[in-house]
């Protein structure tokens, strides 16, 4: 498989620059446009920074709670804006102490990348940006956090990140959220509570996480050093060109745009079908 961490051309985009950042659905809408321009021939791969301020993002899976319309109403008093997702998992967090950061490769035609491969990039790569701090970050599944995964990224038996796909044709987009600082109990909890109102003890034929919020913990405690989101973001940027790579500023071009606006309506029709707003 090419090793897209070593002397790779990178479009830079940062979602907190776009005037589109206002829009509900903007960050995941970009996110398939992305996908969508790296599946045309020789397209750079992309890496792409989605800060969102205050959201709780649900998985397809999520909207299967029997109570998903108490579950929301929950989240929402609590002041959280609640949208699904189009890739894959279950609900996880995002507020200005989490960073939200993808990876969109291209995939050549004799070389396709399997998803544990797509997986095992971020995992390289995170593990590159955090190896001075001599602590082992391990790739399992860490059960009762929430968004639960087989490639769940831990320091000492405590999650603090998890990772996500979503493909197309050619194109694969590699998601990250990394809880770096704020209150992750109070995120642990406010899902905690979210299942225990969707679900109002039912039993059902899915499977959703019995969340301990002290399964996870945020990176500033785990490497015992005060991190900023703003400097994580940095050390992944001077992680990458200190790997020998081209780190380019990307341009929302002509195709971009209007992927993103298609992107965008289906989004926006989803999650208007699932909630009757």
């Amino acid at each position: 498989m090419t090793d897209f961490l070593h002397e790779s051309i990178f479009e830079l985009f940062d979602s907190s620059t776009t005037p589109l950042r206002s829009q509900t659905y903007a960050h995941f809408a970009l996110g398939d446009a992305f996908i969508r321009r790296v599946n045309q021939p020789n397209r750079s791969a992309i890496a792409h920074f989605w800060p969102i301020e205050n959201m709780v993002i649900l998985g397809m899976m999520d909207t299967k709670l029997p109570y998903l319309a108490d579950g929301v109403s929950l989240l929402e008093n609590k002041g959280a804006q609640v949208v699904v997702r189009p890739a894959g998992g279950l609900a996880v967090v995002s507020d200005p102490g989490i960073l939200n950061f993808s990876l969109i490769l291209p995939e050549a035609d004799d070389e396709k990348i399997s998803i544990d491969d797509g997986y095992q990039v971020m995992v390289d790569l995170i593990s590159q940006v955090f190896a001075p701090y001599g602590k082992a970050i391990e790739a399992y599944e860490i059960v009762d956090s929430y968004c639960p995964g087989k490639f769940d990224l831990s320091i000492d038996g405590k999650k603090f990140a998890g990772i996500a796909q979503r493909r197309f044709k050619k194109g694969i987009a590699i998601m990250i959220y990394m809880s770096v600082e704020g209150d992750q109990n109070g995120r642990g909890k406010l899902i905690q509570v979210f299942y225990e109102v969707g679900l109002k003890g039912e039993e059902t034929q899915w499977s959703f996480p019995l969340v301990n919020p002290d399964s996870m913990a945020n990176l500033s405690d785990l490497l015992d050093t005060p991190l900023t989101v703003a400097q994580v973001k940095q050390m992944i940027i001077d992680t990458l060109t200190k790997q020998g790579n081209h780190l380019v500023e990307g341009d929302y071009t002509a195709d971009i745009m209007t992927a993103y606006h298609d992107a965008y309506t289906k989004m926006e029709k989803r999650n208007r079908q699932l909630f009757g707003k």
